[in-house]
């Protein structure tokens, strides 16, 4: 874990090099982008966010061939890529040419990683089947990367955009350990190689100040087939020399920090208002905004006498990226169309399983680890004036400028979030920029209809006046639980949610605040947690989750939540929500909570000379059903949850955090997190988080 700490180590150090001095008015005459022209140098690192793949096969003992892995292609080479997460940290250094807001240059950099995979043998008839635990075939473990690549990128305000390319080589040792059965000693073949291939990739920097620039850089990189090597010998009568060949490739992803000596020329429009939150008074027909995310967690070790299937694992780290394209265009007054294309990569911790109310927002159920595309929103949106007071709207992420009625209805068709219209809150409701946990940022026993990612299809309708607004949707459920397809079957199955909401400003703060009450019901192909239950424990069925999978049909899951934010002061907010659902059948789409209570504070740092710092406390607590809990401790698997067997106790987290406001469109938080009894079981945790999180607006 030595990278891990490089990277939170110039994570850390980042606001000593930030004051407002670095964030003074605009002079005139500056450009309108920065000329990133000259050399530079910098510390790179992330904790869970390197992803390889090692693929190994044909395999021989003695010149024997080991069946060990399912073959692929006619060259008996293994389809089953091993994937590691690992640690990586390193230095770098480049110079760059720019020619107006185009650039290109050149770039070195050593990478130490920590990049290991064993590989167990399930090869019959060599004497060592029913070994506990399984002997390795193969150990490999890649230490220290070197790349040196090309770069092509534009500039824009203070933001770089790039793609790089060129050669990447690694040194990588293999190992193979199997036990002499004669004599019940071991004994292990050690063997060092070094590859050479090519990378590709893409990056993000923005300059924070003068010298100092904060980005993320994406790589992919192949290292190519080694050939057939010899790993020694293994002992034995069954024995004999060992030879495989590998295939290496590995996805990366790194946050950076860039320093250059000599100094750039910063643009005036940097200093204006940030992209999301823009005051220019654009009434253009078009809007084109994006953000990227960048989350490191970890997790130490914690009390774990036992692992499931869906057990959260002590001492481990992960990182998730996400990027997106907010595009809008107005085909006449009160019409508009927008699309949100977005790239996401990387796992929450576990694979996103372990928690109920999970710890990481930014973690999808659809993780890979390589960069995925997807087309997350697409939607018409149309406003029907209903006269009177009116209000100017700016240009915004999913929003054009334009001027529309107070008192309106909307209809938006189309591929969205349910949480972009329903449950907000001003101080807790958006992962990327306040609380990560889910519970915290959303109402957690509303199993809101979506697909893997979070997004389903439908029609929503609000009408809005200045003292309330009334809203409600009718969208698609996923087929099954945990479904990335959604059910085209939407007049028997679907869902629908209501939701009023009432503004006011309290006479005693003079502070405005907000009470939303919302209600859900969905029709989805469910199992009910009391049949499965009856039939696994009556010894009709052997596992509880093919009892679940056999008789899943139509059901229905109600619920309601309540949701409050109010101002206290002009820097500090507070938030609270409750949900509950009835809780008798399975959850399609979000977790598995039946009922949460949710609250919290939010400080703004003026206090202390940090206007755009926020502080962040929260708590929530989390519970199931009586129905749920049985299902549970009879071996059931959940969304996000299953040790396989359950002590119950509600589960409990806090929740800490500190945005660092970099600049308007730049925010570092750290962030940490207190769970106790993680899946509602007492015999596990309690676990602590410690987490990163770099956000940026464009």
């Amino acid at each position: 874990m030595r990278a891990a700490g490089w990277a939170a180590g110039f994570l850390a150090i980042l606001p000593l090099g930030v004051s407002a001095a670095d964030l003074a008015a605009p002079r005139a005459g500056l450009p309108a982008f920065v000329d990133w022209s000259g050399g530079y140098v910098g510390l790179q690192g992330s904790a869970g966010a390197s992803f390889g793949a090692l693929g190994f096969g044909p395999t021989t003992i003695g010149g024997r061939s080991v069946p060990a892995f399912k073959t692929g292609d006619a060259t008996g080479r293994s389809d089953l890529s091993r994937e590691a997460t690992t640690a990586v940290g390193g230095v770098f250094g480049g110079w760059n040419w720019q020619t107006g807001p185009w650039l290109y240059g050149v770039e070195a950099d050593l990478t130490g990683a920590n990049l290991k995979r064993p590989v167990p043998s399930t090869a019959p008839g060599f004497g060592y089947e029913g070994i506990d635990p399984p002997f390795g075939l193969i150990r490999a473990k890649t230490d220290l990367y070197g790349s040196l690549r090309g770069r092509l990128g534009y500039s824009f305000e203070r933001t770089l955009v790039y793609a790089t390319f060129g050669l990447a080589g690694a040194d990588t040792r293999f190992l193979s350990t199997y036990p002499d059965l004669a004599t019940g000693l071991s004994a292990t073949a050690r063997t060092d190689r070094a590859y050479l291939g090519f990378t590709l990739g893409a990056g993000v920097q923005y300059a924070i100040t003068e010298n100092l620039a904060l980005g993320l850089d994406y790589r992919y990189i192949d290292l190519g087939d080694s050939g057939r090597f010899g790993l020694g010998a293994v002992p034995g009568p069954l024995g004999g020399p060992v030879s495989t060949r590998a295939h290496l490739t590995s996805n990366q992803m790194m946050a950076r920090l860039s320093w250059y000596p000599v100094g750039l020329q910063l643009p005036a429009e940097a200093d204006e208002a940030a992209p999301h939150d823009p005051d220019n008074g654009d009434t253009g027909r078009f809007s084109l905004h994006g953000q990227t995310t960048f989350v490191n967690q970890g997790v130490p070790g914690f009390r774990s006498p036992y692992l499931g299937p869906a057990s959260l694992v002590p001492r481990q780290a992960q990182a998730t990226t996400t990027a997106t394209a907010f595009i809008g265009f107005k085909l006449m007054e009160g019409t508009e169309i927008y699309y949100n294309p977005e790239f996401s990569q990387g796992f929450g911790l576990s694979r996103t399983l372990g928690v109920a109310g999970f710890v990481n927002g930014e973690a999808q159920k659809a993780g890979a680890p390589f960069p995925k595309l997807r087309s997350n929103r697409y939607f018409l949106r149309q406003t029907f004036g209903l006269g009177g007071e009116t209000e100017d709207v700016p240009d915004g992420p999913n929003q054009v400028a334009t001027r529309r009625d107070v008192e309106r209805i909307t209809v938006v068709a189309g591929k969205f979030a349910l949480g972009d219209f329903f449950d907000g809150n001003v101080y807790a409701h958006d992962p990327r920029v306040d609380f990560m946990n889910w519970s915290l940022w959303g109402a957690s026993a509303w199993d809101f209809p979506a697909n893997l990612p979070g997004f389903t299809q439908g029609v929503y309708v609000e009408y809005n006046r200045k003292e309330f607004a009334v809203r409600a949707a009718y969208t698609q459920v996923p087929k099954e639980p945990s479904s990335d397809v959604l059910d085209p079957r939407v007049f028997d199955r679907g869902g629908a949610v209501i939701e009023f909401e009432e503004r006011h400003v309290l006479p005693l703060l003079d502070r405005p605040g907000r009470v939303r009450l919302g209600a859900f019901s969905n029709v989805g192909n469910t199992a009910n947690y009391r049949e499965v239950v009856a039939l696994t424990q009556g010894g009709l069925f052997a596992d509880i989750n093919d009892a679940a999978a056999s008789t899943r049909r139509p059901r229905r899951k109600s619920g309601f939540y309540a949701n409050l934010e109010q101002a206290v002061a002009d820097d500090l907010g507070i938030f609270a929500r409750a949900s509950f659902s009835d809780g008798r059948n399975e959850s399609l789409s979000f977790t598995d909570i039946d009922s949460s209570l949710s609250g919290g504070l939010s400080l703004k740092g003026a206090r202390w000379d940090r206007p755009g710092d926020t502080v962040g406390l929260g708590a929530t607590m989390n519970g199931l059903s009586p129905a749920h809990r049985a299902y549970f401790a009879n071996g059931g698997l959940g969304l996000l949850i299953g040790d396989g067997r359950l002590n119950y106790a509600p589960e409990r987290a806090l929740e800490a955090y500190y945005a660092l406001g970099l600049t308007k469109a730049v925010t570092l938080t750290f962030d940490y997190q207190f769970v106790v009894n993680p899946a509602y079981n007492r015999d596990r945790g309690p676990a602590n988080f410690f987490g990163t999180r770099l956000h940026a607006d464009f």
